[in-house]
């Protein structure tokens, strides 16, 4: 047994565990064993463990799919491990296009983990192999939702924070949802999301706690060029009448997770969002 330490900015998060693989390729990839079950690790940087990716891929899917009033066609950037296509399909879409850079981390997350389930073997879930700015650039489809799971920007996912990426996606779908980062420990990245996603003319930042991640405050961004009403019944209904079955994720909590901190609020108003 060893000890894993994510360190960020002069603080850290450990976990004892046993490392049971690792790869070097596109990325460098860790699996670990751990107390708090498996635990995916990519370039030093912690993506899930089993004890609570629930918390973090729930609040990524079911509040923009539950905002929509019929997401049949998704796209999701990333999510490899197919957390975010696991939460996806609950709610019974025609076609999931899952983007992801990085074919290792497919394969590694189905045989050595299984968070998703058997959603990366669904026939409504097409992986494509590619870079996600790449298949936006030259993506001429139109979608419900696009979801992007992606990791810390970095030199391979920093582009998806990108202003030329944002307005690309602006053009193909009704609703967008990306994690942004922890605003009270990479406030840096959090604002420039905040900054290159002025494309949309409606955009709210939305808070969950996600404990292995820096801080464990972890902040979600979704956006729109239509003013997306937050209504408690509406969502609670759409939940009910879909037949969701979630660990994490409720209706109340979807609502109250708009309801930021002042210090929060005065980040985010800077850029427009009120």
């Amino acid at each position: 047994m060893e000890w894993f330490v994510e360190r960020h900015n002069g603080t850290g998060f450990m976990v004892k565990g046993e490392k049971i693989l690792e790869k070097e390729g596109l990325q460098k990839i860790e699996v670990f064993s751990t107390s708090l079950g498996k635990m995916l690790v990519l370039d030093g940087k912690i993506q899930f463990s089993e004890a609570d990716e629930k918390f973090y891929h729930e609040m990524l899917v079911h509040v923009p799919l539950l905002l929509h009033p019929e997401p049949r066609k998704i796209l999701i950037i990333g999510g490899g491990d197919g957390g975010a296509a696991r939460e996806a399909l609950k709610h019974e879409p025609d076609k999931i296009k899952m983007v992801e850079i990085d074919r290792d981390v497919v394969e590694i997350c189905k045989k050595y983990i299984g968070i998703d389930e058997g959603a990366l073997e669904d026939d409504r879930v097409e992986i494509i192999f590619q870079d996600g700015i790449e298949f936006i650039k030259n993506c001429e489809e139109k979608f419900d939702v696009i979801i992007v799971d992606g990791s810390d920007p970095d030199a391979v996912s920093k582009p998806l924070i990108s202003k030329e990426f944002y307005s690309r996606c602006a053009e193909i779908c009704d609703i967008f949802v990306t994690q942004s980062q922890s605003p009270f420990t990479q406030q840096q990245y959090f604002e420039a999301i905040l900054q290159n996603s002025s494309v949309f003319s409606w955009r709210k930042i939305y808070l969950s706690f996600m404990p292995s991640y820096p801080s464990g405050m972890w902040s979600f961004l979704i956006a729109s060029h239509k003013e997306l009403k937050i209504d408690g019944e509406l969502i609670k209904s759409r939940y009910e009448e879909r037949k969701i079955k979630t660990y994490h994720y409720n209706p109340d909590l979807h609502a109250a997770s708009f309801v930021l901190p002042n210090w929060v609020k005065g980040i985010v108003e800077k850029y427009g969002i009120k």
